[in-house]
């Protein structure tokens, strides 16, 4: 693996990350890419690190994967912790190291912030994804993963 960083998301960074979301979008089950719907979506990220952050994997200036942290107070754990979501690294830099990377910095940044636990969601079908969790330590949960839609 060669040089890499992680760096957190500013508003300039918009573009590159809804290449990426759509990228992801156009894989996931429940999910299909919607620009606009993106957009807003990273903006109030950006825009309110008190609610999360999004972490970028930049190699040479470019970005190449990012996720994003969104935080909330837990009754079950007594304070703040952390969903991660929309782990992404583009293709062409797969299966190089840089999926680990972006889960222990997510860990760490999150650690920074105060969080008392991370919690994921990924495609029932996904294993390598859930390979690559259960790898950095990650586990199944009892909990069933259940969603209404208030609103298109």
């Amino acid at each position: 693996m060669t040089s890499a960083s992680i760096d957190i998301a500013t508003q300039q960074d918009s573009a590159a990350i809804c290449t990426l979301l759509s990228a992801l979008f156009e894989q996931e089950a429940d999910f299909s890419p919607n620009v606009d719907k993106q957009q807003r979506a990273v903006e109030a990220i950006i825009s309110h690190p008190d609610k999360g952050h999004i972490l970028l994997l930049k190699r040479d200036d470019s970005v190449i994967g990012m996720l994003s942290l969104l935080y909330l107070p837990s009754t079950a754990m007594g304070g703040k912790v952390a969903l991660l979501e929309d782990l992404i690294v583009a293709k062409p830099w797969r299966h190089q190291g840089y999926g680990n990377m972006l889960l222990e910095a997510a860990e760490s940044f999150a650690k920074q912030q105060g969080c008392l636990r991370i919690t994921l969601l990924t495609d029932q079908d996904n294993r390598a994804a859930q390979k690559l969790y259960q790898k950095q330590g990650y586990q199944f949960s009892a909990m069933t993963v259940m969603r209404k839609q208030l609103q298109d």
